[in-house]
């Protein structure tokens, strides 16, 4: 054993090996800086360089890439409102909105801090767990898998809002739109149109675009401020936020234990880990009121998560073969390519090359915050700049993410549709996470039933591992139980005005209706196939009812229906409704049918800063050249390819075709 750790130091401290591994988290960094991209990308982009390399030098490039990614895609949930990745969309939640009261370096300098505290965390675990962990991932079998996927369920209690009959009913929501796609059970099609493209469901990159940037930018450019209206405090954020991390040191590490616990399982993802992790932070404060708002927790705690499950994911990865997601999927082909074999023989054999594989993840996870910290500051300055002028940037970086998805046209009308009903749901107090985490949860909820009654029956529930499972289940649904009786008073920022009744009535007809529309359909399903989906969609029309009767009784302010606080316009601001700007998003949409993703880009932020941020026609014109420019580059450098428009029917040079 000794001389396993010898020469697993001498590979980490040689010049290549380092060498490599940087330029693994310098690839890592990027990825998770553009949206949407993350590590998936970042690694199927990596695959055809490592092809042929050495293991001692395509290993570090690629466990690099992947640590740092996590990290990296912070910059976009904090800065913009944008989920970098699957891994940061609950990071949205409080991150962006500290960034908006000014706090942007205290939310990233508390990101990067518990980030690197999960980092090592996962990796100190795994450590220890390529050897003692075979005999418990062995125990845990799909009647335990769902169990989890009820544990996360039963949090959204705590992340239903002020009316948890609107929170329930917006999960509902969410288990029937993850319902859209092929039946698992069957093959049988359900609600897709006929659309080729749904067939797989609607990608969850769109969703959560949709749902949480969407809203944010076009609230944001409405009321024509910058992100942040005070600046940001770089000098005494970063410590503050240091001392965030270590002042809620308890909370870091059990979202760091339930990212390791979690990531271990295959099938469960990390927008799972991520929500699972938020939820706990929301359920075990005593005060729950600034969740939402901008409360630090709500950013350490699922960025220790996301960064400590890359420890859990490599244990059945580097084990069984088994990947635990998307980006392990692609590291598992990076090891064949280069001639690994994952199974026993990683902890017989080659332990010297697994502890170099784990201890390059932590070493990388030290380099990639020490990273992020020094960019931060130049990237923090964004926050004061007037939104009218970024964000037409904003607009384009989400079209450019929701793009990457399958790369079609139907990625950037599925991303207004969402868009559309985000704005919604956020203007009339419709919890978006509910939502989220019923989509992230729907196809592991309907395949976990269907397994365990197929397999198991009930006899799961006598085993250990789902005994224990099953009472934090209870504890959890307990908690959140406790806490909607305990906390049904409104407080002065919970009143909200009844002005607007009759839009919200037609909001919430039509879902009324499209919840409807989805049982009627079922009945032209087979009976596999439209069990699950029948039954989430009765159950949410019985919680939509009581909410209806009150929409069309109440005569007093209540939960059941309002709109968020007023908006506070500027002084001399020209007011516009949320339909004004998702008109200019159809613009954006008809320009690139016109010219093409990249030039329709350049030609939108043209005209948005000319017409909206009243800059002269010198910068406009610099601006849509920039845009241009690297949207051109990415396609030439990384082989990224868009979305064409009329314009490239034609016979044209690069980079206009």
């Amino acid at each position: 054993m000794f001389d396993i750790i010898v020469s697993t130091f001498v590979q980490l401290l040689s010049g290549w090996h380092l060498v490599y591994l940087l330029l693994g988290v310098l690839l890592g960094l990027v990825f998770g800086v553009l949206p949407a991209l993350g590590g998936a990308a970042g690694m199927a982009v990596l695959l055809p360089f490592v092809f042929g390399m050495p293991p001692a030098l395509a290993l570090p490039m690629m466990i690099g890439m992947m640590a740092v990614t996590p990290t990296a895609d912070t910059f976009s949930s904090v800065l913009m409102g944008i989920p970098g990745g699957n891994s940061s969309q609950a990071t949205v939640l409080d991150g962006f909105p500290m960034s908006k009261r000014g706090e942007a370096a205290r939310a990233l300098s508390a990101a990067f801090t518990s980030s690197l505290v999960g980092g090592l965390f996962g990796a100190i675990v795994l450590t220890f767990a390529v050897v003692a962990a075979k005999p418990l991932l062995l125990m845990i079998g799909f009647g335990e898998q769902l169990l989890l996927v009820l544990l996360a369920l039963t949090m959204v209690g705590t992340l239903a809002g002020l009316n948890p009959l609107k929170g329930l009913a917006t999960c509902g929501l969410g288990l029937l739109a993850g319902m859209i796609g092929t039946a698992p059970t069957s093959g049988t099609q359900r609600l897709t149109g006929d659309l080729a493209y749904l067939l797989d469901g609607p990608p969850l990159p769109i969703i959560a675009l949709g749902l949480f940037a969407i809203p944010e930018i076009v609230d944001l450019v409405r009321r024509q401020s910058s992100i942040s209206k005070d600046g940001v405090n770089i000098g005494s954020g970063w410590i503050e936020g240091i001392k965030d991390t270590f002042r809620h040191w308890g909370l870091v590490l059990r979202c760091s234990v339930i990212g390791v616990v979690v990531g271990a399982m295959p099938g469960l993802g990390g927008s799972v880990i991520n929500w699972m992790a938020y939820s706990h932070a929301v359920q075990s404060a005593k005060d729950k009121s600034q969740f939402g708002k901008g409360d630090v927790r709500g950013v350490l705690a699922p960025e220790s998560a996301n960064n400590a499950q890359d420890g859990g994911h490599l244990i059945p990865t580097l084990l069984f073969g088994i990947p635990a997601g998307s980006s392990m999927a692609l590291l598992l082909s990076g090891f064949i390519l280069i001639g690994l074999k994952p199974g026993l023989e990683m902890v017989t054999n080659n332990l010297s090359l697994t502890y170099t594989i784990i201890w390059s993840l932590a070493i990388a996870n030290v380099i990639g915050a020490a990273a992020c910290v020094l960019i931060s500051q130049p990237i923090s300055r964004l926050t004061t700049v007037p939104s009218t002028i970024i964000a037409p940037f904003m607009f384009v970086i989400i079209f450019f993410a929701a793009a990457q998805s399958t790369r079609s046209w139907y990625d950037l009308i599925a991303v207004m549709v969402i868009g559309a009903l985000g704005v919604y749901l956020k203007r009339f107090g419709w919890p978006r996470p509910a939502f989220m985490i019923g989509f992230v949860l729907s196809t592991q909820l309907e395949n976990g039933i269907y397994r365990v009654v197929q397999i198991y029956q009930w006899s799961f529930l006598t085993r250990p591992v789902a005994i224990v499972l099953l009472l934090i289940v209870l504890i959890s649904l307990g908690m959140a139980l406790w806490y909607r009786e305990h906390n049904r008073v409104l407080t002065e920022e919970g009143v909200h005005s009844q002005l607007g009744r009759g839009p919200q009535l037609l909001f919430f007809g039509a879902l009324f209706a499209a919840t409807a529309f989805a049982l009627i359909e079922s009945f032209n399903w087979q009976f596999a196939a439209a069990l699950f989906p029948r039954s989430v969609a009765i159950v949410t029309l019985l919680l939509l009812v009581p909410l209806g009767y009150i929409l069309l009784t109440a005569k007093s302010p209540n939960t059941a229906f309002f709109e968020l606080e007023r908006e506070e316009f500027s002084e001399g601001v020209e007011e516009h409704s949320n339909e004004y700007f998702m008109l200019w998003l159809l613009g954006y949409v008809g320009i690139i049918a016109l010219l093409g993703f990249a030039l329709g880009s350049a030609v939108f932020v043209y005209v948005f800063m000319w017409r909206k941020a009243s800059v002269s026609h010198l910068a406009c014109a610099l601006s849509a050249a920039a845009v241009f420019a690297l949207l051109a580059g990415l396609n030439y450098w990384l082989g990224i390819s868009y979305v064409d428009g009329l314009l490239q029917s034609f016979e044209l040079p690069w980079p206009l075709n």
